[in-house]
């Protein structure tokens, strides 16, 4: 028997948690083990009980949700946390994703995206709602703007576009479809970029692409 991808849910609306609750129990490998109705309970939850996967809300009484992020990637580098909200100004998408996070949904998901989601995560993917990748793309005036150095000289050719597609938000199988490539050497080169850039898992990869975004992008347009 196949164990079940374990939840918490953090939202400080009970009816979003129902919601939510609902959304995911259409799935028989999904199985919701704690509600949190704010960051701090989030924290001490997820501590607890050490879930595969926290829905996480972003605006919350007495802890946010990026704040509870920060605190429970501290403390469990195994659980992955997605930042489920309505908020989608750019500022706050980087910054949950800067942060640890393992994915950004928008409230408007559907029951399917939801669980698609959680399966992703709960395999080390990174996943982001359509709402938000176009935020990312087309950017927003609040966003803020990061100055960084420019990427390991290292890095091929190869490796540079790959690393550009997961800050894009794209999974490793359409990273491997846009590509023409097979999902397996997408992981491979993506195990090689870490090892190159010192970073030890996927959220550490999500950040460093963010973080230089701008001159992956100057670096595909020259070569």
């Amino acid at each position: 028997m196949r164990l079940p991808i374990t939840v918490l849910i953090a939202d400080d609306h009970e009816v979003s948690r129902i919601g939510i609750r609902h959304m995911l129990s259409k799935d028989p490998d999904v199985q919701v083990v704690g509600e949190a109705a704010d960051g701090g309970q989030a924290v001490q939850i997820a501590h607890e009980i050490r879930p595969h996967v926290i829905l996480m809300d972003v605006r919350m009484p007495l802890m946010s949700g990026i704040e509870a992020l920060k605190r429970i990637k501290r403390d469990n580098t195994t659980t992955s946390v997605i930042m489920l909200s309505a908020a989608s100004e750019t500022s706050i998408i980087r910054s949950s994703l800067e942060n640890g996070a393992d994915g950004y949904l928008t409230k408007d998901v559907t029951s399917d995206e939801l669980t698609h989601a959680v399966r992703s995560v709960a395999i080390g993917e990174r996943i982001l709602s359509a709402t938000v990748r176009r935020t990312l793309d087309h950017g927003q005036p609040d966003a803020i703007p990061t100055v960084v150095p420019q990427f390991d000289t290292t890095l091929t050719r190869r490796e540079v576009e790959i690393v550009s597609h997961v800050a894009a938000g794209l999974t490793s199988h359409e990273i491997a479809e846009r590509l023409g490539i097979s999902r397996r050497t997408v992981e491979t080169h993506r195990a090689r970029i870490m090892t190159k850039l010192g970073v030890n898992n996927a959220a550490g990869l999500v950040r460093l692409a963010l973080q230089h975004s701008s001159s992956l992008n100057a670096e595909q347009a020259t070569s």
